[in-house]
Parts: structure tokens; sequence; C-alpha cells
């Protein structure tokens, strides 16, 4: 047994919306429409990146004919009506936030910009689950750097390593393990995770309906 844990820290892309298949299929439509290029390992590379870390990147190594500015605030947009349209929460993610909330405070740390986080917390009826809510468009360095995890529990309170986070994707396993927290890993079917950040987190789950308080309290620390 570790220490205990004293708040949980949740990603929002892919653990309570499934919204990378949203956000694959808009960017890959955006950049089409724009005379860029999507290259085999594009999805992945912008798994976890910030705002201004992917719009960088399709304005640039894509080849997309608008800066990087209109690309993020064009392919924002258009996800924020995507998400009004249908929110894809994940199954059964909402109740075991609700579950977790009643025990920890509860923080969202999100590669998502800050719009977008709001308008799929509304759209769930998450809203008031969450203490600190922050996107890595707030921070210096987009996941894997651990700028984000450390913001968010600077902001409840409490000290990164008595935390656990939840997450999905490769690059946001390696920024929560870098900040010194507990991994509850919940890969997606489409996009497993590499080797090395397997290997960071404490468990793997099949889905997040198994995330549970009990197992929480017994995370290796």
């Amino acid at each position: 047994m570790g220490p205990v844990v004293d708040a949980v820290v949740f990603d929002l892309d892919g653990v309570i919306v499934d919204s990378e298949p949203v956000w694959e299929e808009v960017r890959r439509a955006y950049v089409a429409e724009h005379g860029g290029t999507w290259q085999p390992d594009t999805q992945r590379r912008l798994m976890g990146m910030s705002t201004g870390e992917w719009a960088d990147y399709l304005s640039g190594e894509l080849g997309v004919e608008r800066t990087a500015e209109q690309v993020a605030d064009e392919v924002v947009r258009e996800m924020a009506q995507r998400y009004r349209e249908h929110v894809p929460l994940i199954d059964g993610a909402d109740e075991v936030v609700r579950r977790l909330a009643a025990r920890w405070p509860l923080g969202l740390a999100s590669s998502s910009p800050t719009r977008l986080i709001a308008a799929a917390l509304e759209a769930t009826g998450l809203t008031d689950a969450f203490v600190a809510t922050l996107s890595t468009e707030e921070t210096e360095r987009g996941k894997p750097a651990p700028d984000v995890y450390l913001a968010v529990a600077q902001r409840l309170g409490v000290d990164a390593a008595r935390c656990a986070a939840v997450e999905d994707s490769s690059n946001g396993v390696r920024s929560a393990a870098a900040a010194g927290m507990r991994v509850v890993a919940v890969p997606h079917g489409s996009y497993p995770l590499d080797p090395d950040a397997a290997g960071l987190a404490a468990v793997t789950l099949g889905s997040v309906g198994e995330l549970t308080p009990e197992l929480v309290d017994e995370l290796p620390g």
C-alpha cells in the first residue's frame, strides 16, 4: 500500500468523451480542404498536443494554407459545433466521475482548448463535478510534459505524488507519470499505448467503467 490518494485528476478526451475519432475526422477534413496532406503517423503525433502545437503542425508540416491561428480557431469552432449537436460521452464515464467526486476533489487536465472543455462538461452535465479544470492552452508545454498535471495539483492544493490520474493516450500517461502521479490507464481500442507508456501505468483497465473508489484506494504508491 502506498500513501493515500488525496485527489483524482481526469483527462477529458478519450476518458470521459470519445472525442479522438471526432477530432481525427474534423482535422482530416480540414487538412484536405485547405491543401494539406495527412501523413500516416499524423493522428498518433497529434494525440496530447496542445492547441498551439497541433495548429503549428497542421499549418507547417502538413502544408495547410492557413496560419496556425486560423487553423486553431476554425478547427475548434467546428469541434464546438459537433459537441452542441452530440457529445460522444463514453459509456458510464459520467457515473464514474460522480462516484469519485463523492470521495475526492477532482481535477481535469486536458489538451482540449478551454472553450471546448466548457462545452463538453456542459453537454455532459459534469461542470460541477470538477474543482479545478485546466487546458494545456494555458501551460507552457502540452503533454507528454508534466506541466498541466502539476498545475492542476497546485490548484487543488494537493501534492502531485498524492494524486491519481486517469488517462487514455501514451502522451497523457507520460505526462501524468512525469508529474509523479499514480496513473490509471484506460487505453482506447483504436489507439493502443506505446510499450514505454504502458510500463508507466500503475494499473490498466479495459474500460473507464471499471474505475471504482476501491481501485483508487489500492493503487500502489
